[in-house]
């Protein structure tokens, strides 16, 4: 039986101007990882025959959804702060994630921020989302046992 709880995923970034942990004040949204790019280029001939090409690369994007409120949100800015004031900091951040109970994890590295995120002030607060670009690394699990899970926080 399969078992999925996000608060067995765990996530960090670190970078010039910081390191610390990505998962206080998540939003239920989460966080979203994509692959920026297609690996497959198909030609067709004139024949109609269809020759396939792999494109080496693996540009990717995390995205992190955060409540408004949460204090990562304000780590996040002094980050790019600090990242945007010396232009050979830029793209060096490495952020991972794993989902400690199903065995999910990723790496973006050379990780750069795509922009300041959009900022809503409203009745209900709603959500920041922070985006970086960098080269993508995954793979999922095979899903776990609690007993493994266990043995893999300590």
């Amino acid at each position: 039986m399969g078992v999925y709880s996000f608060a067995f995923v765990k996530a960090a970034i670190s970078g010039p101007g910081g390191s610390f942990d990505l998962g206080t004040g998540v939003a239920e949204e989460g966080i979203t990882t994509s692959s920026s790019q297609d690996v497959n280029v198909p030609f067709i001939g004139a024949d109609g025959r269809v020759m396939n090409a792999v494109k080496s690369g693996t540009i990717g994007r995390v995205f992190i959804r955060y409540l408004k409120t949460s204090p990562v949100n304000s780590k996040l800015v002094q980050l790019y702060s600090v990242q945007t004031s010396k232009k050979s900091t830029w793209g060096n951040n490495v952020i991972t994630g794993r989902d400690v109970f199903n065995g999910d994890a990723f790496t973006l590295s050379s990780a750069a921020f795509v922009k300041l995120p959009d900022v809503t002030w409203d009745k209900d607060g709603k959500t920041i989302e922070w985006e970086f670009v960098g080269i993508l690394n995954e793979q999922l699990g095979a899903g776990g046992s609690f007993l493994d899970t266990i043995s893999n926080l300590f």
